[in-house]
């Protein structure tokens, strides 16, 4: 996994991560012993629908920021019309080619 610069998104990402194992761990639960009714099964299905919130949460953050700051893959004209390219100078900075 790459290291993010941005706090906030390192934060989503390790929340993601948290709360899809509790996810899975719910669901190996109900697997193994079973549905469970009454009021325990009302606090098991209300804390999976707010896991799968918070899971859905995350990943909307992560893909805008994604969408903010990844370059385009894809190489077909009518996507690359759509990039900002003057984040991406090769030449940021003081660092300017020489001309001869």
């Amino acid at each position: 996994m790459i290291a993010d610069s941005n706090s906030n998104i390192a934060w989503h990402r390790v929340q993601l991560k948290k709360n899809r194992d509790a996810v899975k761990a719910l669901e190996i639960a109900r697997f193994r012993f079973g549905e469970m009714t009454g009021a325990a099964g009302h606090a098991q299905q209300k804390a999976l629908a707010q896991l799968k919130h918070k899971i859905a949460e995350s990943q909307r953050c992560i893909a805008a920021h994604e969408r903010r700051t990844k370059r385009p893959l894809a190489t077909d004209l009518r996507s690359l019309a759509q990039v900002s390219w003057g984040s991406w100078d090769a030449y940021s900075g003081s660092r300017q080619p020489s001309r001869a």
